[in-house]
């Protein structure tokens, strides 16, 4: 890869990663949530955040929305099906099935088995968090947005530590805005501990090595870094044209269908239409808690002839063109195999104090052996999808060529996936767990289970970072579910009694489940 980094990306814009990500929407799998509960979070258990699933979708899958315990309709988050796929799509199904899987809804009741992913789209195109929720109350007397802003603290009161606003540039000047109740960082969970050790929260010991006195000492402020990691470059030969191949499918009548019908090959994201949840061995197959995700594509690599698929993934051009170069705009199908629950932990910590600099990143990828046998188990299934009479009916062949720092093994030992993981693994951009939720007896949680920050008054973080563990599979339904029981949390705490001021939509989304619990704050973790 270049520079030998990891190529993270950020969402710095209205609507955050929504506006940048693939838009598949999984929720994660129930086991996720019920171990949050058994961490000591009491109000976070499945059945507990269900209703919020449900609250803000807007399935229009008829088939899906029937189930009313698992699907929701007329939220404000767009769920839907891809509008175009590939005859690849349904054949990654048939293969599941000869592999011995079911077909499923993967946000549904069971998640192993094979399904086509469910998209945030309306009509076509992105349904982004700020087109989905913020644009429908941008009159509100009661917001402002802030552009072209950048906040570089959050203040607190010397004498209570309390929470009294942030102070951020924009337009060249040190500007300060305060809160009457609360501050709400849903920075994302690199942005969200940045700011908080900026503002003299985290590890005493890492705010005095640069020099930021310290407010609150919390060790656990940008500690139990977690993300997905997916090994690249798994990619089948097909004899038909009929996968996504950049120059072939932008013109002038796909750009017409686009925009007049709403559907056609530019609705595609990036060529993803099936998804699996499958076990290796290392897991326990009677358990519906699967360790292998796969993202299956009517493209890979080399589908966009180098220019963006090798960029996001950071590989130089002398890799690409290695191992890459010959089959480049050719006919193929990928499928990248996704660990779900690494090991592997990584932290974040301050570059100075400088807060227009970028914090120092270690992710700590595969520094776990389990990680990379649970890969290798993916990459072998992976591999065995293309072997299948579903995928042999094009023409599927595995393009095999050696990794440049693997060729000295024999092709598809044990010993050379371990080589080919460790050379060719990206992110697939669901950092978490940098501010983590915990009971008082956790030394290294961040946010008790309402979310407030442990021995700060007055602030909450709302995002990705406050997970205890990465959910099973894509993180941004599990954000947005975040976000939605955070909004419930400040209502009851704020409005009193807080049924008189809730919204109707408010109340009626939980038919099965209450949110009346006790809200109370909780005392310092022990350290």
């Amino acid at each position: 890869m270049k520079d030998k980094r990891c190529c993270w990306t950020r969402g710095k814009v209205i609507g955050g990663s929504s506006v940048l990500n693939t838009m598949l929407y999984i929720r994660g799998n129930r086991r996720d949530f019920d171990q949050w509960a058994q961490f000591g979070n009491p109000g976070w258990s499945y059945e507990e955040i269900l209703p919020y699933f449900r609250k803000s979708e807007d399935q229009r899958n008829p088939y899906l929305a029937r189930n009313k315990r698992y699907h929701g309709t007329g939220g404000l988050w767009t769920v839907q099906d891809a509008p175009y796929n590939t005859p690849i799509g349904p054949a990654f199904l048939q293969a599941g099935e000869e592999m011995g899987y079911d077909i499923v809804d993967v946000n549904g009741e069971q998640q192993t088995g094979f399904g086509f992913y469910q998209f945030n789209m309306r009509r076509g195109s992105r349904s982004s968090t700020a087109k989905s929720f913020l644009r429908p109350a941008r009159l509100r007397a009661n917001l402002h947005v802030a552009l072209f802003s950048h906040v570089t603290k959050v203040m607190t009161d010397p004498l209570t530590k309390r929470a009294t606003g942030v102070q951020f540039i924009r337009d060249g000047q040190l500007q300060n805005v305060y809160a009457t109740r609360e501050v709400i960082l849903a920075a994302g969970a690199i942005g969200t501990p940045h700011l908080m050790m900026l503002s003299g929260i985290g590890h005493g010991e890492e705010l005095n090595r640069v020099g930021i006195p310290l407010v609150q000492h919390l060790p656990g402020v940008g500690q139990n870094l977690q993300d997905h990691i997916a090994v690249g470059g798994i990619a089948f030969l097909i004899d038909y044209p009929i996968s996504i191949v950049m120059k072939r499918m932008v013109n002038i009548n796909t750009a017409l269908r686009y925009a007049i019908t709403e559907d056609g090959p530019l609705t595609s994201s990036i060529g993803l239409e099936a998804v699996a949840f499958i076990n290796t061995k290392y897991a326990n197959s009677s358990d519906d808690w699967p360790d292998m995700n796969f993202m299956m594509t009517s493209a890979s690599v080399m589908s966009d002839g180098g220019t963006q698929v090798k960029t996001a993934h950071g590989l130089t051009d002398e890799f690409y063109q290695e191992v890459f170069g010959e089959v480049t705009n050719r006919d193929v199908f990928g499928v990248f195999p996704m660990m779900l629950r690494p090991k592997s932990r990584g932290y974040i910590k301050l570059a100075s104090k400088n807060p227009l600099r970028y914090p120092l990143l270690y992710h700590n990828y595969l520094t776990h052996p389990d990680d990379v046998n649970v890969l290798r188990e993916g990459v072998k299934a992976a591999v065995a999808i293309g072997e299948t009479q579903a995928m042999k009916r094009f023409g599927a062949r595995f393009w095999n060529k050696p990794l440049p720092n693997c060729k000295h093994l024999t092709l598809f030992t044990d010993e050379y996936w371990n080589c080919f993981i460790r050379q060719y693994t990206m992110t697939i951009y669901h950092m978490s767990g940098t501010a983590k939720m915990g009971p008082p007896s956790d030394p290294y949680a961040v946010v008790d289970p309402q979310l407030r920050v442990y021995g700060v008054p007055g602030l909450r973080v709302i995002d990705a970072s406050i997970m205890p563990a990465i959910t099973n599979g894509n993180i941004h339904a599990p954000v947005v579910m975040i976000a939605e029981k955070g909004a419930d949390l400040i209502k009851q705490l704020w409005l009193t009694p807080s049924t008189q001021y809730r919204s109707k939509r408010s109340t009626d989304f939980a038919t099965n489940a209450t949110v009346t619990e006790a809200v109370h704050q909780y005392p310092l973790p022990s350290s």
